[in-house]
């Protein structure tokens, strides 16, 4: 049995440059419900699709409650428990709650932001080969420098829920850029 219902399309998400969060012209994907964590591991069971999937640097924690991003990578996160409620694309972007076996796969420069979470939220994040992750606060300075290096972040080649076939390999096409 596979752990991911593979029928399951993600939400998309695209947020402006607001001055400061440099956001990105990609999408924001969300599957909701996409992974089966119904076993007593389930940062594990969420570790084991990431890496398949070619995705690693691999991490358990929650998300920061400050306006943050990652100027030089990609990033997906998999809730393994809890809830919580995560605005992305900045100040002026959009909550979702994010629950057990959602996953969000953001591009690079899309600011998020935990501003709720439940005592036991616990979230797996991983990256795609490439640089390692760098946290990017929202100020002018690094705005600008974040304009330089997002467009040199390479595309995954894999989407870390349903790999090399999987929709971010569709949705994600450089000539939105």
């Amino acid at each position: 049995m596979s752990i991911v219902s593979a029928d399951i399309e993600p939400l998309t998400f695209v947020f402006e440059d607001d001055g400061l969060v440099p956001n990105n012209p990609l999408p924001l994907l969300v599957y909701k419900g996409v992974v089966y964590l119904a076993n007593d591991h389930p940062e594990k069971t969420i570790e084991a699709l990431f890496g398949g999937n070619g995705w690693g640097a691999m991490w358990r924690n929650g998300v920061y409650d400050y306006v943050h991003y990652h100027a030089t990578v990609h990033e997906a996160l998999g809730v393994a428990r809890g809830r919580a409620r995560v605005r992305f694309g900045g100040h002026s972007g959009k909550e979702l709650e994010i629950t057990p076996g959602d996953v969000a796969i953001l591009p690079a420069g899309t600011g998020h932001q935990c501003v709720f979470a439940s005592p036991d939220f616990c979230v797996v994040g991983a990256y795609p080969p490439g640089p390692p992750m760098q946290i990017t606060r929202p100020t002018p300075e690094n705005h600008a420098r974040a304009l330089k290096t997002i467009p040199e972040v390479k595309l995954p080649k894999t989407d870390p829920v349903q790999g090399e076939d999987g929709p971010l390999v569709r949705l994600w096409k450089r000539g939105t850029r």
